[in-house]
């Protein structure tokens, strides 16, 4: 079998910081952005978990066709941490970009894994 060669993708984590607490406790607001991201860059989503926590902070996985999503927040500490996976390298950059103007965020920490 002919397969073409093989081209890591980018695994994106990192920690962001928020000033508007409400970003960090709406679920709802961060799935409206994730849509409109998936759009944005022709992603493919297969399934998507949310789960709000007694404190209004949220957790939100989403499972693409090209790999995922995922973010945690702590509203306490005006944190989250999101993660991102796929194939395309500029796409995965682009995205945390997206996010990190959604969430007017500043960056904490910020590691790339080429996998």
């Amino acid at each position: 079998m002919d397969l073409p060669p093989y081209s890591p993708g980018l695994h994106k984590l990192v920690t962001l910081h928020v000033g508007e607490i409400s970003k960090l406790t709406n679920s709802r607001g961060f799935v409206a952005v994730t849509n409109s991201i998936l759009k944005k860059h022709e992603l493919e989503k297969v399934g998507v978990a949310v789960h709000d926590f007694e404190n209004e902070s949220f957790t939100i996985s989403y499972c693409l066709k090209e790999s995922h999503i995922c973010i945690h927040t702590w509203p306490e500490y005006n944190l989250l941490n999101l993660d991102v996976y796929l194939q395309d390298v500029e796409k995965v950059r682009a995205i945390i970009v997206d996010y990190i103007e959604y969430f007017e965020a500043e960056v904490i920490k910020d590691f790339e894994i080429t996998r």
